[in-house]
């Protein structure tokens, strides 16, 4: 990103740019891999991660980047989460890239796997290279003299050495996801510290947990519930996911037909563009279906799941959810995997609150009693934006809260600035892939007008009350005062919508009146590694 004004911050990029070739044989590979002024810096080396640095590098050339990773490796949520059959909860021809097609026939992968086909393309696009390993955000301070962010990082060494370091950018995209990495969500109840078996949360599953002929329960009913009951079940005496209420359970077919038919038929990026195509259409307009007439779509899931479950649970109480289709995510059942574990007779459901832990499992408010030699809390995610960093703006701290999200990327009144958060009703990767090519124009427009600051603003007239997500989820709910808003109308609003955001986001003005424009750097950056730079600069012009 350029700015032309002379008290701005020129370009200190010594590889080639749109505007012209560099005076200089360094790739963008090898500044990013040294340098500590960058012109955009992605953190998160997940799916999010990938898409904008690949995009980046396709659309944006000359662009020096790195991404950073607080782990000391790539994959996100499919390095973080070990649990026993922890899958995708979206068909792999979505979740995988546009630019990088999934192979197998497989619609819903296991995480190894996708950790592999993630590892696969960071190292094919040349991407693994750019990733700084161990780099912890803590805090993001935008300066609107010099129009750059100064990032305190926190490195971690892979020997356990730690220490501090920072880093300036002119544009900042978080790419971390939406939860914290360190903990997730587990509930307090009394005499926990009584309970002499193994009590496991699925986001730290132990290496060396061994279940065989253990009794097992899960408490919770949300989508690792359900992978794990029966995951575990061929091994353990006896898995029981216990649960407040239920939640929708979807089979679908683990292989895609029609996948593995047009591979045979027609050349690889053709058919996967085709599948990929077909399955958006058939996950939104069920989504849409079920938002029209959710009566009926709730009908025909708890005789679905009923049928499934051939007499084994008590479908008024075990499969009937209190709350609409989609109101929450449904959780996905490939092959009708935990239909088959119910029927085996080696797992079970029930519908209870806890009262209490005793030495030996559950005292459920029921009266009845559950014994346990291995307790599971899948009860779910502790929602974290920004990787947890702290972000100011010209000395105020940001409240995200208090923001409007803009395009479901950016927020109202923090500049340079663009985070990427995925669909709740169809795969993550549809999204970030938008957001990630919005970037890319944005980035281009200011480098081609000399911009070198982008905000988007509200109006006078412009206000937002409703959250900006809308699922009634606990996880969500848990996190309402930390989230941002949306407005009634775009570009405010945080569509749901893959149809509406590629209008929005592939086809819609970047100069759209909401988001300003401003050459507002003031002073020269004194920081040493710019200043350095903008010395070579001018040697080399001269």
């Amino acid at each position: 990103m350029t700015a032309t004004r002379t008290a701005s911050v020129p370009n200190t990029s010594n590889v080639s740019s749109p505007t012209g070739p560099s005076s200089t044989s360094h790739t963008p590979t090898d500044i990013a891999s040294v340098a500590s002024d960058l012109d955009v810096i992605v953190v998160g080396a997940g799916i999010s991660g990938i898409s904008a640095a690949h995009y980046l590098r396709e659309r944006c050339p000359g662009t020096r980047f790195a991404m950073l990773e607080a782990r000391q490796s790539l994959g996100g949520t499919w390095d973080l989460f070990r649990y026993p059959g922890v899958r995708s909860d979206s068909d792999m021809f979505t979740l995988g890239f546009s630019f990088r097609p999934w192979n197998s026939d497989q619609a819903i992968a296991e995480g190894g796997k996708i950790l592999d086909y993630l590892k696969d393309t960071a190292h094919a696009e040349g991407l693994d290279g750019l990733i700084r390993y161990g780099h912890k955000l803590r805090e993001a301070r935008w300066d609107s003299s010099i129009a750059r962010w100064t990032l305190d990082i926190e490195r971690t060494y892979p020997d356990g050495r730690q220490e501090t370091q920072q880093l300036t950018c002119r544009f900042l995209f978080m790419c971390s996801g939406y939860y914290a990495y360190d903990a997730g969500h587990s509930p307090a109840w009394p005499g926990m510290d009584d309970f002499t078996g193994k009590l496991v949360h699925p986001q730290h599953w132990p290496a060396n947990l061994d279940y065989r002929d253990k009794r097992v329960v899960i408490i919770g009913s949300g989508a690792t519930a359900v992978t794990l009951l029966p995951n575990m079940a061929p091994s353990a005496a006896h898995v029981t996911m216990l649960q407040r209420s239920p939640s929708y359970i979807l089979s679908m077919p683990s292989r895609d037909g029609a996948a593995e038919r047009l591979r045979a038929l027609l050349p690889a990026g053709l058919a996967h563009r085709i599948v990929r195509m077909k399955n958006v259409l058939v996950t939104l307009g069920f989504y849409n279906a079920a938002r029209r007439w959710p009566n009926a779509i709730r009908r025909v899931l708890i005789k679905r799941a009923a049928r499934q479950a051939q007499g084994h649970v008590d479908v008024a109480r075990d499969l009937s959810p209190r709350y609409n289709p989609w109101d929450q995510r449904l959780c996905l059942a490939p092959g009708g995997d935990i239909f088959k574990a119910l029927r085996s007779g080696r797992a079970s459901i029930v519908t209870d609150e806890i009262a209490s832990f005793t030495q030996t499992g559950l005292a459920l408010k029921s009266g009845k009693t559950l014994d346990a030699d291995i307790v599971v809390t899948a009860t779910g995610l502790r929602v974290q934006l920004m990787g947890g960093a702290k972000l100011l703006v010209d000395g105020e701290p940001v409240a995200l809260a208090d923001t409007v999200s803009y395009k479901g990327m950016m927020y109202s009144g923090v500049p340079n600035l663009a985070s990427i958060f995925g669909y709740t009703n169809a795969s993550w990767t549809l999204k970030a892939e938008l957001i990630a090519q919005y970037v890319c124009r944005l980035v281009n427009h200011m480098n081609r007008h000399g911009y070198d600051t982008c905000v988007p603003r509200l109006r006078p007239h412009e206000h937002a009350e409703l959250p900006a997500i809308g699922l009634t989820s606990g996880y969500i709910q848990r996190a309402a005062g930390e989230l941002p808003k949306q407005g009634g109308r775009k570009p405010w609003v945080f569509y749901q919508s893959y149809f509406r955001d590629v209008r929005l986001m592939r086809w819609g003005r970047v100069d759209d009146g909401a988001m300003r424009f401003e050459r507002r750097a003031t002073r020269e950056v004194d920081t040493p590694q710019v200043a350095d730079a903008l010395s070579g600069m001018k040697a080399a012009s001269r």
